[in-house]
């Protein structure tokens, strides 16, 4: 199936590592362009390299909290590719804590970075894009139900979906489609350390997977296409969709 990608641009923040650079090389390998974005030098080089180079992508050094970064990402979209088709924002999680446990800065950090920075960014792009565009967000299966030990998450996760489902509305009538990812028990380092931070990691893991249908972790690689496919023209009447990419955790309708 030909997902219309090729040529196409799109920034995907949080690029250097686990759901964004999965969803990057999707991209990439459909033939699409992109900016991706990450805090540190190092990360942000080898995702640039491993995705083909100026050719193909471009690293940007930015933080999803810093108010300065959609003008810097967009700014490097245009420059590089004289396009832009689209964003998929993502953001590494919050840390791991209970509400008893989490102090005022911890709060208002990840505000900065899970919703706020997110909103910012959406905002920024949506001026720019033309009918045909997308805006993706990766989200958390915490949008439906709160995870234990992950209050932060539990907080600004599902006020994310919300805005979202709200911006869907909003754009709609300029033809710019929004949707979200919602992923859970996709095998990266993130889930890696929560599993850790039980103290128990193996038990962790097994109790995770007898609650997956699938009976399995999913691969990076299958949240990737997902989100490629979301993004593309292929998925061009879909708007305001969650998608769930947790290999049946979500049981509702």
């Amino acid at each position: 199936m030909d997902l219309g990608l090729k040529d196409r641009v799109y920034i995907v923040t949080g690029g250097t590592r686990g759901l964004g650079r999965a969803a990057a090389r999707e991209l990439v390998a459909d033939g699409a362009r992109v900016v991706v974005s990450g805090r540190g030098e190092k990360s942000v080089a080898a995702a640039e390299a491993e995705l083909g180079g100026r050719g193909q992508a471009v690293g940007v050094v930015a933080d999803n909290a810093d108010p300065a970064a959609p003008d810097r990402l967009i700014g490097a979209a245009r420059d590089a590719f004289k396009r832009l088709d689209g964003v998929l924002i993502s953001v590494g999680g919050p840390p791991a804590g209970t509400s008893d446990t989490i102090d005022d800065d911890l709060w208002r950090a990840a505000f900065e970075s899970v919703f706020l920075g997110a909103v910012r960014l959406s905002r920024a792009v949506a001026a720019e894009l033309d009918g045909g565009g997308v805006i993706g967000f990766v989200l958390s299966s915490s949008v439906y139900e709160p995870i234990p030990g992950l209050a932060l998450s539990n907080a600004f996760r599902p006020g994310l979906a919300g805005y979202a489902k709200n911006l869907a509305n909003e754009l709609g009538p300029r033809g710019i489609r929004v949707v979200g990812l919602v992923p859970a028990h996709i095998e990266t380092d993130r889930v890696r350390e929560l599993d850790a931070h039980t103290g128990h990691a193996d038990a962790a893991r097994a109790r995770a997977t007898a609650g997956v249908p699938l009976r399995r972790y999913g691969t990076p690689e299958e949240f990737g296409r997902s989100a490629a496919f979301l993004l593309s023209p292929a998925a061009s009447y879909l708007t305001g969709v969650m998608l769930s990419v947790d290999g049946g955790v979500r049981r509702g309708f």
